[in-house]
């Protein structure tokens, strides 16, 4: 499938909410509680962060939310309509996201998942996540991932970091 990717304006923060809404909504049961994301004022993550959406024949299929924190650019969000997924968009999001990281410079990208979400967890671990703990926990349901990345004209294997 083609995706047309873009940075989110302010006009588009109802939409990725209702979004991240229906990706997130079937996780409030399994966890107990309302996952982070679907909490999150959207207007203000578009205007404080880099929010990425990408777009098939006019609909909002997905998003990407990244942050600098502590130095490190960190994936706070990565959300699929469900009619979407399983067809590669959230790996292609990820992707997106690994290159930009590249070439900001950084040589690892972070994210954080709830540990209750297995599914991503795997998703994660297939595409080079490790799971790792930082120095200060903030949140202990909470499964933090890195990724180191080759820098450019390294093989994948060979990765300095």
């Amino acid at each position: 499938m083609t995706w047309t990717l873009r940075a989110a304006e302010r006009a588009d923060a109802r939409a990725v909410a209702g979004l991240v809404r229906a990706a997130y909504s079937h996780y409030v049961e399994r966890i107990g509680a309302t996952p982070g994301p679907m909490r999150e004022d959207y207007a203000e993550v578009i205007s404080s962060r880099d929010v990425t959406v990408a777009e098939r024949d006019g609909t909002m299929a997905g998003v990407i939310v990244l942050a600098i924190t502590d130095g490190c650019l960190v994936i706070e969000n990565v959300a699929v309509l469900p009619a979407y997924q399983g067809r590669g968009l959230g790996r292609h999001l990820l992707e997106g996201a690994e290159r930009d990281a590249r070439r900001a410079g950084f040589d690892s990208i972070y994210l954080y998942t709830h540990e209750k979400m297995t599914e991503n967890r795997r998703l994660y671990a297939r595409l080079g996540y490790v799971e790792y703990e930082p120095r200060s926990r903030r949140q202990t349901a909470l499964v933090y991932m890195r990724k180191r990345l080759a820098r450019r004209g390294e093989a994948e294997g060979t990765r300095h970091g």
